[in-house]
């Protein structure tokens, strides 16, 4: 049976009160705001006009309190329908990166159009005084419409940072624009006007640079790329949207790196590193800020009144609405996430609630009546949402209607993005002019990045971390295998792919495509830069290849710079690419020689953050600084590099993936238990002597992928390992996954632990096909719900059955989920 909105809300009521009980400490100082300080900047005068406002004052006049309400919240397709609108008058609507059309991740413009219309027409039902009011809908396009397949997929920021092109980059925005508009949305959150500090940061790829003027030269051109320029009495256009500048402020400045963590700096820091591209995107006419999940010396951004009232809207002049994120109201300390007046009363004007509108609009309804929040704050907070969306014409008067597919991944778009590959890549090492690869060469092409349009998209592309594209996703696309392909075979060569760097034939030259496994926030963040600190097989490509005396160019796709000397040591040539998208043309217009000896283009870019010469950070001697960029006429040799990370490797720490490919994944370990004790599970069968629960390895999809559990009478098995701390994927929505088979049923119960709390998964299991690969996910709410104390969790996965159960268990993990999932029963 679905959750009741209360009971979904229960568990992120406990994170929100976590997060109040223990803010984190502010080594720098106070999060007072003295505006003084603060730059300057007014939204444009065209933002408005005095027929709008004179309309804003009649719609206030007639709103009543719960319409006014509704306007602040904002729900995610996947826990609200059109239908719901009727009773709660919500102002917005957005989906979510787990979110798609009825469920459909891969649903197409036309049926992304279809879904707006319905929430646009339902809220265009008057109410009982006649008051209609349409949604405003957003969603993340943050390196081109990213939601939707087919669509103009772009090079993440860092990659658009490396150009150093801002007339470039409004060209971006403008084609972004009008293949979200093309789809029937009228608002994207974006751009990012992060200023990354420590590359550990897992968004790190969603900052242009470390380089605040860039980022402020940046923020000016997406939003005139995105809105147009906005005009006196006129909405923006049918071909534009509306922007988001984000993630105000300092998210990329926090202790550490940490995802939604704490910038512990001083007041002069802060503006002068990370407030720079707010006031170029104000004066542009930016029409909405999204507040940061993070805090400013231990005081949560989404309750800092200083921040959102008197240096955004006050001495930045900011006219349009403040948005929060996904539920991070709830972190302001004495918050939940269905009850925060303290965040409107700071300033916030939109509550981003996915999951606990329902509860939040009831608990704000009451506030709101009885004085909490003061109704001269209510209606400032109506009227700047009003604004911007007679701003987008969504309204009768001056309505702008939206929705043409045709612009989804036009030719002349995907033109765009080509150059935009090509303008992105930055030549590290090109020791011996290996590069470019000469006409009629004979080429191999290595590495798992090579053909794998996921890895080169990144985090972001369909689905919130990525993980699932696949090159049917892109079909105007092209892998980077495919592009260097068809240029050396256009210039009388002959390419070979070979994934891990074997031939029959020897090459003139091998390229290796190599580099980090998609991921967006929280999956992201990662103790140190050292690429692939265990097991590092992209290295051994390379030593290969050179062992045989073959000239090597890498190509490293990465979000981040990252500690890679060993893989530099061992190539000709290295070029940062970065996470290019879906035109891989783009990287063989540069690397690959036509017939006449000349690329199509030279390498122009250059880095936008240092590189480190080490696994450390943040980057204090760099190994190249920023602005670092060789072309094809430059004359520089790399020398040997220093290979020690100068850090810890083994300190890293996995909390989200406990088992795959067979085996427990580290710091976690395999055991079982059971009338005999708890033994640890080695790799390999078991012996009789283990007692009730027998496991062995087995092949699923691949050898040795999976581990077999019999039970012979009750027993259970546990991955259990250091005390870790789950709270943010609690307050973002995040499941406990598992993939297994099903190899016999038995007739006792079957239940499912995290954090020591059982819940009854036996009506999932009878459901499950026998024999057959199923997944089975349970919200770390419902667990929560139950007692879990998710702050201190060290045994993420058990489960008990009796004897006749049998499973082969290929997955166990902790992963975002974009739908209302059931709890089971609680075990009593």
């Amino acid at each position: 049976m679905k959750r009741s909105a209360f009971a979904m809300a229960t568990a992120l009521l406990l994170a929100g009160a976590a997060f109040a009980a223990a803010p984190e400490g502010g080594d720098a100082g106070s999060a007072t705001v003295h505006p003084e300080l603060w730059p300057a900047a007014k939204s444009p005068a065209a933002i408005t006009d005095a027929a709008t406002e004179k309309r804003i004052d009649d719609l206030l006049a007639r709103m009543t309190v719960e319409q006014k309400v509704g306007q602040l919240i904002q729900a995610d397709i996947s826990t609200i329908t059109p239908g719901d609108l009727e009773t709660y008058p919500l102002g917005s609507i957005l989906a979510g990166g787990n979110s798609g059309p009825n469920g459909n991740e891969r649903a197409s413009a036309a049926d992304w159009a279809a879904l707006v219309g319905e929430f646009r027409a339902a809220s265009l039902q008057p109410q009982a005084n006649g008051v209609a009011i349409p949604i405003i809908f957003g969603v993340d396009a943050v390196h081109g419409h990213n939601n939707i397949p087919g669509a103009t997929l772009f090079p993440h920021n860092i990659g658009l940072g490396a150009m150093h092109d801002p007339e470039l980059l409004q060209r971006i925005g403008a084609v972004t624009a009008a293949e979200i508009a093309g789809s029937g949305i009228e608002w994207t959150f974006a751009p990012t006007l992060a200023v990354p500090q420590d590359l550990r940061w897992g968004r790190s790829y969603e900052g242009y640079s470390s380089d605040p003027k860039l980022v402020a030269a940046y923020a000016r051109a997406m939003v005139l790329g995105l809105q147009g320029t906005l005009a006196t009495g006129r909405p923006v256009g049918a071909h534009h949207v509306a922007a988001t500048a984000k993630h105000y402020l300092a998210d990329g400045g926090t202790f550490e790196g940490k995802d939604q963590g704490d910038a512990k700096i001083g007041e002069e820091e802060l503006i002068a590193k990370h407030a720079q591209g707010y006031p170029a995107a104000i004066d542009a006419g930016a029409l909405t800020v999204m507040a940061s999940f993070s805090s400013w010396n231990g005081v949560k951004n989404h309750g800092n009144k200083g921040l959102l009232t008197d240096a955004l809207k006050g001495r930045m002049g900011f006219e349009g609405f403040v948005v929060g994120d996904w539920n991070g109201h709830g972190q302001v300390a004495g918050c939940s996430v269905t009850d925060c007046p303290q965040a409107v009363n700071a300033g916030l004007d939109m509550y981003m609630a996915p999951d606990s509108w329902k509860g939040l609009y009831e608990t704000t309804v009451r506030q709101a009546k009885d004085g909490t929040i003061p109704a001269d704050r209510l209606d400032d907070a109506v009227r700047r949402i009003l604004r911007v969306k007679y701003k987008l014409g969504l309204f009768d008067v001056d309505h702008v209607d939206r929705g043409n597919p045709t612009a989804i991944g036009a030719p002349d778009h995907l033109a765009v993005a080509r150059e935009a590959v090509a303008k992105s890549l930055v030549l590290l090492k090109n020791n011996g002019g290996v590069l470019p690869i000469k006409a009629g060469a004979n080429v191999l092409v290595a590495g798992p990045g090579a053909d794998n349009m996921a890895m080169q998209s990144g985090g972001w592309t369909i689905s919130w971390q990525g993980t699932d594209v696949t090159h049917a996703d892109f079909p105007n696309g092209q892998t980077i295998w495919e592009g260097l392909k068809a240029a050396v075979d256009e210039a009388g060569g002959s390419a070979t792919l070979s994934a891990d760097g074997s031939f029959t034939a020897r090459p003139d030259v091998a390229i290796v495509i190599f580099g980090e496994e998609p991921y967006a926030e929280f999956q992201g963040d990662v103790p140190t830069l050292d690429y692939q600190p265990a097991e590092a097989k992209d290295l051994a490509t390379l030593k290969k290849l050179k062992a045989a005396d073959i000239p090597v160019v890498a190509v490293f796709l990465s979000g981040r710079p990252m500690f890679v000397n060993p893989e530099i040591n061992a190539a000709d040539a290295f070029v940062a690419a970065w996470l290019p998208g879906s035109q891989g043309a783009g990287v063989a217009d540069v690397l690959v020689a036509g017939a006449d000896g000349k690329t199509r283009r030279d390498f122009t870019g250059t880095l936008p953050f240092a590189w480190p010469v080490d696994a450390r950070s943040p980057v204090e001697k760099p190994l190249f600084e920023v602005g670092y960029g060789l072309t094809y006429g430059s004359a520089r040799r790399v020398p040997a590099l220093p290979e020690d990370p100068g850090v810890d490797v083994a300190a890293m720490m996995n909390v989200e993936t406990y088992f795959a490919g067979g085996r427990a994944r580290a710091p976690w370990s395999l055991s079982i238990a059971d009338a005999g004790g708890s033994r640890q599970v080695e790799s390999g069968p078991l012996e009789s002597s283990y007692g009730l629960l027998a496991t062995r390895s087995v092949d699923v999809q691949a050898q040795e992928d999976g581990k077999s559990f019999v039970w012979t009478g009750p027993a259970t098995f546990n991955l259990s390992g250091p005390v870790s701390d789950l709270t943010r994927q609690l307050n973002n929505s995040f499941a406990l996954r598992l993939d297994w088979r099903i190899d016999a049923k038995g007739s006792g119960p079957v239940t499912l632990a995290f954090g020591g709390v059982p819940l009854a998964i036996g009506t999932m299991v009878a459901a499950a096909a026998e024999g057959e690969i199923s997944t089975l996910k349970v919200p770390l709410r419902c667990f929560a719900d139950a007692g879990a104390n998710v702050q201190r969790v060290d045994y993420p996965v058990s489960v008990s059955a009796d004897k006749g159960f049998a499973a082969t268990l290929l997955l166990a993990k902790v992963e975002a989920v974009g739908e209302d999932l059931p709890c089971p029963a609680k075990v009593e």
